[in-house]
This record gives structure tokens, C-alpha cells and sequence, in this order.
């Protein structure tokens, strides 16, 4: 019987051995070293903050993996050789495989900073980052302050995390304004308001020079580059980003760049070796996606394309229009087509914008000057549907069809104040324009108002 191995347990890993036991009876073995059992990586943040305990952040029983025939192995693997199909641990102990699929996921970045290894400096991405923090963190007489170092997604989770038990936090961004690489400048000066409003010490402009111990070997403090000022803290947070964890794949013969390099198919430059999730790049970047995407959603599409490819019916991988979504503190963000920051716009290329006069609520649509085509959108505080956004970039559809039916797109919940209206005669005043919402869409906003 043909055995198929997979290094890592989350997302892309799992749903790979899910989807091929759903299509064969092929040998299954998972093999991981953080966790025993699959586990919502993005759900840890709400173990801290008491919403939730760690199982309920199992969506499978610990049953169903023996039931399911699917087995799992506790173990780091040192080496790949692929000349012979083994996988050496780093116990001493050897596996065998017939087909490999590499699913080792992500590592949080680390750029060579004095202290960046003592005691109270981690991550937040492995269920180990979880268990320190509530080492060194446990409350705010514990922990007198904590220093979050990089402006991305995971380090205001983070913030938020520490803020939860009231802990005083201090949140250095090297960049000039919270993540202006990714959003428009209307989006992230709000989000700084809103950071800054959850009495969080945003340091914009600001990079980590060294973090400095006591007598213990315990964080101390760290100091700032720019200015050399010293602050005193117990935990300091690394959330400048994460890269592929892929170290044991140097020597193996399997192509890296950054990542594994893999094709459309999800192939290595090794047969029967395949790489998915966060620790797969793209030879080629598809469309204006990133060679590496380190997403839930993409992963879990590269575990269910690969199953179909490892039970022979090859599949390529076609993650359709982007889309993502994430929470700063208490704005809901959904992003759908692309929305780049100013610099990142492309020739022909420019925005609509709107923001709520008192509320954290905004949204963004770019689209092409000439040919007023729909290219995608940012919404911060509104909910929208996926499924809608997906078919009009399908569709091509132009901006003022977007805004004319903007309310069908609507997934707020019932009785929330819609803002479409206001939307739409904010467009119209800057583009000398009279476009209308729909009539559907008119009785939907008014049977919610």
C-alpha cells in the first residue's frame, strides 16, 4: 500500500490527509513535533484573552484520526533523503515514505538582534509562543510592560492579547504609519488612531536595536535605534513577520528559495516530493499574488488540491481572486480583489474612498480610470460577502455597478445602521456623477434601518 507522508499538522497538512482518505485507502502519517493533535493556529490569541480553552480549539475529536486510519507521529524531522525515501529524526529513528508532501508551515523572523533569545522574548505562532506568554505574562503585576516589535497582523493581535489583562504595552512600527506597505494611507492612519485609542504606545518609525538582560538572563529592556532610549519590560514580543520553516530541507537535494520551490502542481524538482501552506513558493508568482502566501485559506486550497493530484487525478492549483480578512482590535477588515497602498498602485490605476465621520468605518475600491473596471476592495467595520465580491471581479463588473448594488453585498447583521446611501452620494458629488442605488438594494436598506 502506497504510503504518504506529511510533515506538519496544520491547516494545509491536515486537509491534504482528510481529503485523500476521503478519495483513497492509501497510508497516511502526519508527523509533528509542536502539538500531537490539529489545532486552530489563529484561534491561540483567544485562550489568552479567556474566550476559549485549547480544546475547544480542536475541530476533530482526538478519536477520529485512529478512526479515520490516519496516523500521527511525534517527532522533529533532522534530515530528508530522498535518494532512499527516508525521513531521519532527529531521535535517531527513520520513516519511510513513497510519497512526501512538506507542509512545515511558518517560523516568526528574527534579524539577528542582541538578546533576541532570552527568556521573555517569543513569537505568537506556535502553541509553545502561547505557553511563555503565559509564563512570563501572566498578569500586568507579572509583566510591568511589554514591547511588540513589527507592525504586521500577528503583532497586534498580540497588543491586544497583552491590553486583554491589562497589561501596559509598547508597540514598535519601523514603518511611518501602521502597515502603509499593504493599506492606503486613510486605513492605516485610522488604524493608528484606533491602537493609540486602546491605550497602546504606538512608536511609528521606530526599530529595535538590542534587548538587554538582568542578572537572571531574563529580559530587561530594549533599546530603541533612533534614539537610544531604553524601555524596561519583561516580554518582548517578535511579530516582525514569519518565514518558511524549512531548515531541514537544505541539504535534501529539493530545490529552495525562500521556500520549496514548487509548480503549479504543487511539485518539487524531486519526484513524489510536494510541498503546501505557508513553506510553498511559487516558481512563479500566479497573477499578482505572492510567490508565498502565508494564509489559512490558501493553504487549506493547497491541501485539497493536492489530494486530488496524490489520488490521480493531477489538479492544478488556482486560488481564484484574492481575498483575506483579519480584526484590528475591534475593526473587522475584509479585503477582496486588490487593493494596493499608494505606492503600490499601478499606472491607469486609482481609488474611491469613504470614511465614516465619527466611527471606525471605512472602505476603499480601486478601479481602472479609463475603462472604470472594478479592481477590488477594502472595507474596515462593514461586513461583506465573499461570494458577491468574487463574482463581480469575475464579471468584470465596473465601478459604478458596484456602488449601485453595494447593499446586496451587505453582511451586516440585522438592525445595523447601513451606510450605503452616504456611500453612494459621496461618489456621485466627486465624479459628477447620479448613479442610483438599486431597487432591491434600496428595500434592503430600509427594512434594516
Amino acid at each position: 500500500m502506497e504510503h504518504i507522508v506529511i510533515i506538519g499538522n496544520g491547516i494545509s497538512g491536515v486537509t491534504a490527509a482528510r481529503h485523500i482518505r476521503k478519495n483513497s485507502d492509501k497510508q497516511i502519517t502526519i508527523i509533528s513535533k509542536e502539538n500531537k493533535y490539529f489545532f486552530s493556529r489563529t484561534a491561540l490569541m483567544y485562550i489568552y484573552m479567556g474566550h476559549m480553552k485549547f480544546e475547544h480549539t480542536q475541530p476533530y475529536e482526538n478519536w477520529f484520526w485512529e478512526k479515520n486510519n490516519i496516523s500521527l507521529k511525534e517527532a522533529f524531522v533532522a534530515n530528508i533523503n530522498t535518494e532512499k525515501k527516508v525521513l531521519d529524526f532527529s531521535n535517531g529513528e527513520h520513516l519511510s515514505y513513497d510519497k512526501l508532501i512538506i507542509a512545515s508551515g511558518s517560523k516568526p523572523n528574527k534579524f539577528g538582534w542582541p538578546g533576541q533569545d532570552l527568556e521573555g522574548v517569543m513569537g505568537m505562532y506556535h502553541k509553545q509562543d502561547l505557553e511563555n506568554l503565559e509564563k512570563y505574562a501572566p498578569n500586568k503585576e507579572a509583566c510591568k510592560r511589554a514591547v511588540i516589535v513589527g507592525g504586521g497582523l500577528i503583532g497586534i493581535e498580540l497588543a491586544e492579547m497583552l491590553r486583554s489583562r491589562d497589561i501596559p504595552v509598547t508597540f514598535l512600527v519601523r514603518e511611518s504609519s501602521f502597515w502603509n506597505g499593504v493599506l492606503p494611507a486613510q486605513e492605516s492612519e485610522m488604524i493608528n488612531e484606533h491602537i493609540k485609542d486602546h491605550h497602546i504606545d504606538l512608536r511609528l518609525g521606530a526599530n529595535l536595536k538590542e534587548i538587554k538582560a538582568d542578572e537572571n538572563g531574563k529580559v530587561k529592556s530594549i533599546i530603541i535605534e533612533e534614539t537610544g532610549e531604553e524601555i524596561f519590560c519583561n516580554v518582548v514580543g517578535l511579530t516582525a513577520g514569519v518565514s518558511p520553516n524549512i531548515n531541514f530541507v537544505k541539504e535534501s537535494g529539493i530545490a529552495t528559495n525562500r521556500g520549496v520551490l514548487v509548480n503549479r502542481f504543487l511539485e518539487t524538482n524531486v519526484k513524489d516530493v510536494y510541498a503546501i501552506g505557508d513553506c510553498a513558493e511559487q516558481h512563479d508568482a500566479i497573477g499578482q499574488r505572492r510567490n508565498i502566501e502565508a494564509v489559512w485559506y490558501t493553504g487549506r486550497m493547497m491541501g485539497e488540491t493536492l489530494a486530488q493530484t496524490i489520488c490521480g487525478n493531477k489538479t492544478a492549483y488556482k486560488p481564484g481572486h484574492w481575498f483575506n480578512s483579519a480584526k484590528f482590535l475591534d475593526i473587522e477588515y475584509q479585503t477582496y480583489g486588490w487593493v494596493f497602498s499608494e505606492r503600490g498602485l499601478k499606472e491607469g490605476e486609482t481609488y474611491f474612498q469613504w470614511r465614516h465621520p465619527k466611527d471606525y468605518k471605512c472602505i476603499t475600491i480601486s478601479f481602472h480610470k479609463e475603462s472604470r473596471q472594478f479592481i477590488g476592495i477594502n472595507t474596515f467595520g462593514i461586513r461583506m460577502r465573499h461570494e458577491i465580491f468574487d463574482k463581480w471581479l469575475t464579471e468584470n463588473q465596473s465601478i459604478e455597478y458596484v456602488l449601485e448594488h453595494l447593499a446586496d453585498a451587505n453582511f451586516d447583521p440585522e438592525f445595523y445602521k447601513l451606510h450605503e446611501g452616504e456611500i453612494l452620494e459621496k461618489f456621485n458629488q466627486e465624479n459628477g456623477t447620479n448613479i442610483k442605488l438599486q431597487k432591491k438594494s434600496w428595500k434592503r436598506i430600509f427594512s434594516k434601518a
